[in-house]
C-alpha cells in the first residue's frame, strides 16, 4: 500500500511535465546517476538509480555553478521525504526525489517550494538565523551571475564592461533581505537582522513577496543543472532578466552598473522596455559638457541616467519619456530614482506632486540643468548646466519619490555619468537614417550653437550607430 501511495505522488509530480520535459529530466538524472544502462532501468524500476553529492559536484561545480550552490541543491533534493520517516533520509538522491524537487521548484507554488528552500538555507530543521538567509541569498545571486556568464546568457554585458559584481551581489542580497518581516510586521535591520530567528511561515511569506528568489532558483536549476533550459516554458523567467546591451562594445568602457544592479533596476522598468539598453551618453566617451549631454539624450525615448559622485556614491533615475529641453516638468508616474552604491534601492513616486523630470538649457529666468523629483533648487537628483556640479536634497525625503539623499554630500561634484536608452530606440532618434538629434531638432542645434559647441558631436556619434547590431 505504502509503495503505491508513494508512486501516486510521484506520478502526480511527473504529470506536470510535458513528454519532452520528462525525457530531458530523465536524461539529466541518467547522466548523473551514471547507470543509464543498468538492470534497474531495464526492469523499469527507477528507484535503483541514485545520485550522490560527489556526482553532482563532479558534473557542475566550478564550471556552471559555485560549489556552495551545488551543495545547497543537493540538500534541497535530499530533504524530499519519500517514506514519511524523515529520520531515514538517505545520502543518495533517488529518481523520485529528483523529479519532485524539479516539480516543486520549477512548477510549484510557494507552499510547495518552502520546505526545500528551508533545507537549502540550513541542513537542520527549525528556524533559521538572518545570517543564514543572507548567505543563501548571496550564494543564489552569485550563482545566477556565474551561470548566466558561463552559458553566454548575459546578452552583451560581461565582467569587462561592468563594475565588479562582488559589491553588487551583497547590495542586492541586502535589498531582498530588507523585505523580511516577522509575524508581528516588524523588519529587523543590521546586526539585529543577522541574529534574529525566522521560522518557516515568515520565510514562506518573504519568498511569496520577493519574486526574485523563485526566479533566481529557476535560473540556477535550469541553466546550472542544464535541465529544461531550452524549452519554451523557461524563457519567461530569463527572457528579460538581463536586458540586451548595445553601444558599449569595443569601446573599452566600464559601466557604472554591475550585473546584479542591472538585473534589479531592469525589473522595475515597464515590461515593454526591459529587453534592451542602449548607451546614449558617457562622460568618458563624449566629454564633460552639458550641451554634449543634451545633444545625445534629447528625443531618444525613455532612458536611465546614472552617475557617480567624487565620493564614490552611484545613483540615478529612470525617465519614462523622451527628454525635451523646456522650462516645464515632464514625464509621468512611471519615473523613479534609484541608488546602486553603497546600497541598492528603487524609489517610486509618492503622488505628492508631478515633478518627475526636468531639462532646461540656455534660459535666463529658470534653472538650467537636468533634474528629477522635488522642486527647483531642491531636487532629489540635479545635474547643473554648469557641468560637474549637482545636488541631491531630501530632508527628510524627496517629495516626488520619497528617496533619501542619494549622493554622499548634499551638494556633490560629478565624477562620471552615463545615459542608457531603454527599449527600442524611437524613430525620432534617427536610428534608421543615421541622423542624430542635431539633424532632426533645429532647436537643439541652435542651443548648441549659442553655447559655441555647434557640431562637436559630429565625430563622436558615428560609433554608437555602427555597433547597433551587437549581440
Amino acid at each position: 500500500k505504502m509503495g503505491n501511495a508513494e508512486s501516486n505522488v510521484y506520478r502526480n509530480h511527473l504529470s506536470r511535465f510535458l513528454p519532452e520535459e520528462q525525457s530531458d529530466i530523465d536524461g539529466v538524472f541518467d547522466a548523473l546517476s551514471g547507470s543509464s544502462g543498468s538492470a534497474g532501468a531495464k526492469n523499469g524500476k527507477a528507484t535503483k538509480k541514485t545520485v550522490t553529492l560527489a556526482a553532482l559536484q563532479a558534473a557542475y561545480t566550478r564550471e556552471p555553478l559555485p560549489e556552495q550552490m551545488t551543495v545547497r541543491l543537493y540538500n534541497g533534493m535530499k530533504s524530499i521525504d519519500l517514506t514519511g520517516k524523515s529520520s531515514g533520509l538517505s545520502e543518495q538522491i533517488a529518481k523520485e526525489q529528483f523529479v519532485i524537487f524539479m516539480s516543486n521548484l520549477l512548477k510549484g507554488n510557494v507552499d510547495e517550494k518552502i520546505t526545500i528552500i528551508m533545507r537549502m538555507i540550513s541542513k537542520t530543521e527549525g528556524p533559521v538565523k538572518g545570517k543564514q538567509i543572507q548567505e543563501f541569498t548571496e550564494d543564489l545571486i552569485m550563482s545566477v551571475v556565474h551561470v548566466l556568464s558561463y552559458r553566454n546568457e548575459l546578452k552583451g554585458w560581461n565582467w569587462e564592461n561592468t563594475r565588479d559584481s562582488a559589491s553588487g551581489i551583497k547590495a542586492l542580497a541586502s535589498q531582498l533581505l530588507s523585505e523580511l518581516k516577522l509575524a508581528d510586521g516588524t523588519k529587523p535591520v543590521g546586526p539585529q537582522l543577522m541574529e534574529t530567528n525566522f521560522d518557516q511561515s515568515v520565510i514562506e511569506d518573504w519568498v511569496y513577496r520577493v519574486p526574485q528568489i523563485s526566479i533566481f532558483l529557476s535560473v540556477v536549476i535550469r541553466q546550472g543543472l542544464h535541465v529544461l533550459h531550452s524549452l519554451p516554458d523557461q524563457t519567461k523567467d530569463i527572457l528579460n532578466l538581463v536586458p540586451g546591451c548595445k553601444g558599449i562594445k569595443g569601446r573599452g568602457l566600464v559601466s557604472l552598473f554591475d550585473i546584479p544592479s542591472i538585473i534589479y533596476i531592469n525589473s522595475h522598468l515597464p515590461a515593454e522596455l526591459q529587453h534592451k539598453w542602449h548607451l546614449l551618453f558617457s562622460s568618458r566617451l563624449h566629454g564633460e559638457s552639458f550641451s554634449q549631454l543634451c545633444g545625445h539624450i534629447v528625443n531618444k525615448g525613455p532612458c536611465i541616467v546614472i552617475l557617480k559622485d567624487l565620493d564614490g556614491y552611484i545613483f540615478g533615475g529612470f525617465a519614462s519619456h523622451s527628454w525635451e529641453v523646456k522650462p516645464q516638468f515632464q514625464g509621468d508616474n512611471r519615473c523613479f530614482l534609484f541608488s546602486v552604491f553603497p546600497s541598492l534601492a528603487v524609489y517610486t513616486y509618492t503622488g505628492y506632486n508631478d515633478h518627475y523630470m526636468y531639462l532646461n538649457h540656455g534660459q535666463q529666468t529658470m534653472p538650467n540643468g537636468l533634474g528629477m523629483g522635488g522642486q527647483h533648487d531642491y531636487f532629489g537628483l540635479w545635474i547643473d548646466s554648469d557641468y560637474g556640479k549637482g545636488h541631491s536634497k531630501a530632508k527628510p525625503r524627496c517629495t516626488t519619490y520619497h528617496s533619501p539623499q542619494l549622493s554622499a554630500k548634499e551638494d556633490f561634484t560629478l565624477d562620471t555619468m552615463e545615459v542608457w536608452a531603454v527599449g527600442d530606440l524611437t524613430e525620432s532618434a534617427g536610428t534608421k537614417g543615421k541622423k542624430s538629434i542635431l539633424d532632426v531638432d533645429p532647436e537643439a542645434q541652435a542651443l548648441l550653437e549659442m553655447t559655441g559647441k555647434s557640431r562637436q558631436s559630429e565625430g563622436l556619434r558615428e560609433p554608437v550607430e555602427e555597433d547597433d547590431d551587437d549581440d
